[in-house]
Formats: C-alpha cells, structure tokens, sequence
C-alpha cells in the first residue's frame, strides 16, 4: 500500500505544477495583453489634449495651484481606461507555443472591430478563453491598479517586462522572451 501512497504524492505534485503553470501562463498573458490595450489606447489620444489638475482653490494671493498635463497619461484617464480595458479580452485568442508547450494570448480582431489580418490557424477561440483571460485582466487591474497608473502615468519603454515580469512577477522572464519572439 506504501507503493499507491508516492504515486498518489506524485501525481498531485505533477497536477499542481500543470495547474500552476496554466495560471502563470494565463496571469502572464492577460498582464501582457493589458498593457498592449493601454498603450494603443493612450496613443489614441491626441497629444495637445490636457487636463487641469491640482486645487481649484483660490490662495491667499489670488492664484490657485492649478497644472495642465497631458490628457492621455492623467490620471483621470488611466482610471477610465482601466475601468473598461478587460472587457477587451474578448478579442483573444489563446496560442499554444509548439516548442515549449506553453500558452500565449494574440489579438484575434483588429482595432478597427473587423477580424484580423493574422494566421488564426492553431488559435483557439471561444468564450471560455476569453471569460477566463478577462476574469484575470480583472483581478490584475484590481490587485495591481496602482502600479499601473504609475508605470503608465509617464512614458517608459519596455512597459511589459518592467510590469508583468519584474514588478509583478507575473510573466517569468523566459516566457516573456519567447513570447516577444512570436
């Protein structure tokens, strides 16, 4: 009976790092499509476009301490945009990497609402896919909303590494690599 025991132990050990990994892949994923829709949708908005911001009060010297930044990278934006960004996960498709085994998520519409230009052959498409990668986009947004309004409050290079892998640690660094190389 000793035997049944380690097979038993073994077999959960193996389930759970499959089921981890499908959760990474999938956290990953979503983080990385997040961070794509942002910073299509920021760019989307015209760069002369500024909000005020700071106190409307009047000082005592008659001034008031109001700025005007740029709109597409304010606040007031970023919150708007992350209000409504999951619930473009329905314009996913999931991918599995034939070398590593390992899923990716690829835009499967184009912006403008038509179907995309790209190769869907091996893309997995249905509402499963995207009700699951929009339920993780959720939870991101929610756990990590204020990482996001900082990273994407100034303009940075290489957003996606520096969010989903480094600052997060939702992306390991060799899927972030051989996902880029799609």
């Amino acid at each position: 009976m000793k035997g049944w025991g380690w097979l038993a132990l073994l077999l959960g050990v193996l389930l759970g790092t499959a089921w981890s990994r499908r959760s990474q892949d999938l956290h990953c994923g979503a983080c990385r499509a997040l961070v794509d829709e942002l910073e299509w949708e920021i760019a989307q908005v015209d760069p002369k476009k500024t909000i005020q911001m700071g106190s409307f009060r009047i000082n005592p010297d008659g001034s008031q301490s109001v700025v005007e930044v740029p709109y597409a990278r304010s606040e007031a934006h970023l919150t708007e945009l992350l209000e409504e960004v999951c619930d473009r996960m329905k314009e996913y498709g999931e991918q599995i990497d034939p070398s590593t085994h390992r899923k990716n998520y690829v835009r499967v519409v184009g912006r403008n609402g038509e179907s995309s230009e790209l190769d869907l052959q091996g893309i997995r498409i249905d509402s499963d896919i995207s009700g699951t990668l929009k339920f993780a986009c959720e939870s991101i947004v929610e756990e990590y909303e204020d990482e996001l309004i900082e990273f994407f409050s100034r303009e940075a290079d290489n957003v996606k590494d520096k969010l989903c892998s480094k600052r997060t640690d939702l992306c390991d660094h060799a899927l972030h690599r051989s996902h880029d190389e799609l």
